[in-house]
């Protein structure tokens, strides 16, 4: 069974990503910020990783360095509402680290759910 990791503060976003992905067949862990993401990702090594970038803590910007840094082959998708300023500034940002799409909250589920089964598939 592939394993995906959310990393994601708000916790209804957190809650329905991981219900939808788990209804398709997915082991699903979950975190509520960076710092708690990076340990999840050292103790279940998942498959890909979707991680927002504003957060608490450690912002997604920084979790996606040290995963890449732990994992230069880390499949990571990265999402953002943008916080104040316009997400695409962020979700580039995150591009050119290595996250292999990126999309602006509020996320299409179907297109985001069509995009894990390729990653994975």
């Amino acid at each position: 069974m592939k394993k995906v990791l959310i990393i994601e503060d708000e916790i209804s976003v957190r809650t329905f990503f991981k219900t939808m992905i788990e209804k398709n067949g997915y082991q699903v862990f979950e975190a509520a910020d960076g710092k708690q993401g990076i340990r999840i990702y050292k103790e279940n090594l998942p498959d890909l990783v979707i991680t927002d970038l504003i957060m608490p803590e450690k912002e997604g910007i920084e979790t996606i360095k040290d995963l890449k840094a732990l994992n230069p082959d880390a499949r990571i998708i990265a999402i953002s509402g943008g916080g104040i300023n316009d997400p695409k500034i962020y979700l580039n940002l995150a591009a050119k680290l290595g996250t292999i799409c990126t999309f602006v909250k509020p996320v299409d589920n179907e297109i985001l759910l069509s995009t894990i089964k390729k990653i994975l598939s």
